[in-house]
């Protein structure tokens, strides 16, 4: 953890001329801006305040697993601009997964399940697991009634992240995302462990038995870093209410749905067009993009 946070850091401080050679492609691999991410359009006046970085499951682009939403070679800054960086991320993406698939294990027993019931190959076979690098700028302050975030409040939409922090305070939980007024309450950050997300396909599946964790990023104007790793199942695999968690009083509250329709239309309702990009990448040395991310929500149909 210590290394990826302090190779996280250096990517960051390089100037947004190099990070923007990496810039997300459409297999969301790569580097997204500030303000690239919009998750509370009801609730905020523009994107994110972070930029961050995604690294995902490494397939060959002659491969055919490559053709699917999310898999595909990442994009790696060069040895010669941050030294050792793809050995450290490639360690640390092997070692959260594994992480992952023994925290699935305890949710599959909690739900009456037999302990590998997600290791099966249509499930967890062949899983989508995302490793997302997270910096928070220094001097952003948020002010929620201006509509001013950190993160705006979302929820993750696989089945479970890993969340590490380092130790500023700025991630906030909302247990009861119907309550009026909603109650936020702050995490504290955890040195060494994991903060468990639980997520919308694991509130699908267990029939809302598990909530996921509506959260945010307030920020203080500190700095700040995290680093979320994102387990989602294979791409077929169809997310439907399990045979443990329903009954004739409890019936199914969700349709059926695939993983990769789901986490494509969710992407795609959160971040910038990349289109949006187009003119300002031939200004490099301008100032840091700001995409005009639209404040909308497409996916009402996947809830």
């Amino acid at each position: 953890m210590d290394e990826v946070f302090s190779q996280s850091k250096k990517f960051f401080d390089l100037p947004i001329k190099e990070k923007m050679k990496m810039l997300r492609n459409e297999k969301n691999r790569g580097y997204t801006p500030i303000l690239d991410e919009l998750l509370d359009p009801d609730n905020q006046v523009h994107g994110d305040y972070k930029e961050g970085y995604y690294i995902g499951v490494e397939v060959p682009q002659d491969d055919p697993q490559a053709n699917k939403p999310f898999y595909g070679p990442n994009q790696w800054p060069s040895e010669d601009i941050v030294p050792g960086w793809q050995k450290v991320m490639k360690r640390y993406h092997k070692e959260a997964l594994r992480v992952a698939k023994d925290v699935a294990r305890i949710i599959a027993l909690a739900l009456d399940l037999p302990s590998d019931f997600f290791d099966r190959p249509e499930m967890l076979g062949e899983p989508i697991a995302t490793l997302r690098l997270l910096h928070y700028e220094a001097a952003r302050v948020s002010d929620p009634s201006k509509g001013l975030y950190g993160a705006g409040a979302h929820s993750d939409y696989g089945l479970i992240t890993l969340l590490a922090t380092d130790n500023v305070v700025g991630l906030q939980i909302c247990k009861d995302r119907n309550a009026v007024p909603q109650v936020w309450e702050y995490v504290a950050p955890l040195k060494g462990g994991f903060i468990v997300n639980l997520g919308d396909m694991l509130e699908r599946w267990s029939n809302c038995i598990f909530r996921s964790t509506l959260h945010r990023v307030v920020l203080d104007g500190k700095a700040r870093y995290s680093m979320a790793f994102f387990l989602e199942p294979s791409h077929e695999c169809i997310v439907e209410c399990l045979p443990t968690c329903m009954s004739e009083s409890n019936p199914p509250k969700f349709p059926p749905v695939t993983c990769a329709a789901y986490l494509s239309q969710r992407y795609m309702d959160t971040h910038a067009d990349l289109s949006s990009y187009k003119n300002q990448l031939l200004f490099l040395e301008g100032p840091t993009p700001t995409p005009l991310k639209e404040k909308k929500k497409t996916f009402s149909k996947w809830e």
